[in-house]
């Protein structure tokens, strides 16, 4: 055993849910690895090894890390979060608590960049109709009807983080127009920016959203940004389904409020309204934005870089915001 496995095992770490091996693998040889989803009854279980965990292990795939959890664990110390959202742990209960959250940023932002200019070519062009249209037979009957386009669109990004700008990277590329609304100007960026949604929506015929989840930018994306984007206009979804009123969405595909979406994140993953999956001029992902091996695996593997740092005295690797980190 190393010396950081030997210092690790004093360390007693909650799986919440089933993870990537990359993660399993690493935490199992360097810390005392407990399972939540293995134990049927979990409030007698977590009465009984709570208090000995300092670590958390988690990810979307157990849900909302609230306040019933922490208070099971009242020597919690860090919680490792698998993805670069984190609205799936309770920030403001864990800062209350002195628990540091970490997330995975910087690992996926290419894997996610590179989709969402898949799913935007993929909706603008009808790539997955045409795919259905030629396997149908249908080709051998008549062409495939002609498609919308990328020329001379006018793009707006909101959410202009590290996953906004290499998606903006990637659409210089295409001669496209280029603007975004946050917060606030970033004086470092030449794009145009917008300080309302609806004034970039008024501006634009394409909406890529990359915004953060949470309650602070839930339904964001509302009936009246809609309406401001109009009827050639594509709302494209890569950030969290919260982020977008889903039935003012539908209803505006539906009357033809604004052109057409594509989504890869839903309101209540992984149920998808039946509606939308009844829409032929809509393309629709499971999730996928980071699902590839490599970019997956770069993430557990940080998830569990994480815990291991902060168990070794290195401090946590990537803190999100609302935890800051500053080492003694």
């Amino acid at each position: 055993m190393t010396r950081e496995e030997s210092t690790m095992s004093k360390a007693d770490i909650l799986m919440t849910a089933p993870m990537m091996p990359v993660v399993v693998d690493a935490l199992e040889k360097a810390s005392n690895l407990h399972r939540l989803w293995e134990h049927p009854d979990r409030e007698s279980f977590l009465r009984e090894v709570g208090p000995r965990i300092r670590g958390v292990a988690t990810s979307t795939l157990f849900g909302r890390m609230d306040a019933s959890l922490f208070e099971s664990l009242p020597n919690l110390e860090i919680v490792s979060s698998f993805g670069v959202g984190y609205d799936n742990v309770d920030v403001a209960e864990a800062a209350k608590r002195g628990v540091i959250v970490t997330n995975t940023p910087d690992v996926l932002n290419d894997e996610v960049a590179d989709l969402t200019l898949g799913l935007l070519l993929s909706t603008l062009r009808k790539i997955p109709q045409a795919d259905r249209y030629l396997r149908e037979g249908k080709w051998l009957k008549a062409p495939f009807p002609l498609s919308p386009t990328l020329r001379e669109r006018k793009i707006g990004i909101v959410g202009l983080g590290r996953i906004g700008k290499a998606i903006a990277k990637r659409l210089e590329g295409f001669g496209v127009s280029i603007s975004y609304h946050g917060r606030t100007r970033q004086e470092d960026v030449a794009y145009t920016y917008h300080p309302t949604l609806v004034g970039m929506a008024e501006a634009c015929d394409v909406l890529i959203v990359i915004t953060p989840g949470g309650a602070g930018t839930k339904h964001l994306i509302n009936a009246d940004v809609l309406k401001a984007l109009g009827p050639t206009g594509v709302l494209i979804n890569v950030a969290r389904g919260s982020v977008v009123d889903e039935q003012a969405l539908i209803d505006a595909l539906k009357s033809g409020t604004i052109l057409t979406a594509g989504l890869d994140v839903y309101d209540d993953e992984p149920r998808v309204p039946q509606e939308l999956i009844d829409m032929e001029h809509v393309v629709l992902l499971p999730h996928i934005a980071s699902g590839s091996v490599h970019t997956r695996n770069a993430m557990g593997q940080l998830v569990a870089d994480n815990l291991i740092a902060w168990f070794n005295g290195k401090g946590p690797l990537t803190p999100v915001a609302e935890t800051p980190y500053t080492k003694a």
